[in-house]
């Protein structure tokens, strides 16, 4: 598998799509919430509240180069609902982004590894004690309340991760997993699918249960599930020598590319702090 354009294309349309289920889903939930998406230039512009971060684009630059008026139009978007103007951006998108973005004031402020696995390569490992099952319709509170159990130490988001994982488990065209100890919760995953990639994401452990091998199962009832359902290839999204990109590395993934998060500063904001 060859780490080219035609790939980031799959991955990232497959990630942009998943959010953009999210964000439908939110908007269903809570119409008060403003929730929305656009597509502009081939990058999905997503808003879910200011400090969301599903709230920003996926796809910059991979499919078409934006004009200057497309990204305009983006940055009203974002700016026109009160949210900062974030672009994740794969290195594989159109070089001159780059001379774009330093042009009209954006800094970069995160990476994040895009991994992926072509199936047909996989090799199944075993599950241990732990047992994984699918969430059922009537028990996405309990998925979405042991997933934000699994996420309450995150910095920046444990005030937002309960109403998040909720949203999460009412996605269209995705599926939740439990992984249960002794008929009990300990951890949660989701998966989504799109034009046969696999998207995994979300997956968090209770802290008390943590080192027992969830992860583990859960990433492969989730490879399993995604197979039989006709998927080539899966990907996963993590920090740069995280965990969770450990986690991935052992089980087959490999990088596909590191992609930048693009913040534009607000110039009003800056010109107060001064």
């Amino acid at each position: 598998m060859v780490s080219d354009r035609a790939l980031a294309r799959r991955l990232e349309r497959a990630e942009g799509t998943a959010n953009a289920r999210f964000v439908e889903a939110r908007a269903r939930l809570s119409p008060e919430s403003g929730a929305c998406w656009i597509e502009v230039a081939g990058a999905y512009a997503m808003y879910d509240g200011p400090r969301s971060p599903c709230t920003q684009t996926f796809g910059l630059g991979i499919f078409q180069s934006p004009r200057a008026a497309e990204l305009d139009r983006i940055e009203c978007f974002f700016r026109e609902r009160g949210a900062p103007v974030f672009h994740e951006v794969s290195p594989l998108a159109d070089p001159a982004l780059l001379g774009v973005l330093n042009g009209r004031g954006y800094r970069p402020m995160e990476l994040t590894s895009v991994m992926c696995l072509a199936l047909k390569d996989r090799v199944p490992a075993g599950r241990g004690v732990i047992q994984v099952r699918l969430a059922g319709e009537t028990e996405h509170e309990l998925w979405a309340r042991t997933a934000a159990e699994g996420w309450r130490e995150a910095e920046g988001i444990g005030d937002l991760i309960g109403g998040l994982m909720r949203v999460v488990a009412e996605r269209r065209d995705a599926a939740d997993f439990l992984a249960m100890l002794d008929g009990q919760p300990i951890a949660a995953g989701s998966l989504a699918m799109h034009e046969g990639v696999a998207l995994l994401a979300g997956a968090s452990t209770i802290p008390e249960f943590r080192r027992r091998g969830a992860q583990r199962a859960l990433l492969e009832a989730r490879l399993d599930y995604a197979q039989r359902a006709g998927c080539d290839l899966a990907m996963l999204c993590a920090s740069p020598g995280g965990e969770s990109q450990r986690n991935g590395e052992r089980h087959g993934f490999r990088i596909a590319y590191t992609r930048i998060k693009w913040e534009l500063p607000d110039r009003r904001l800056d010109a107060r702090s001064a």
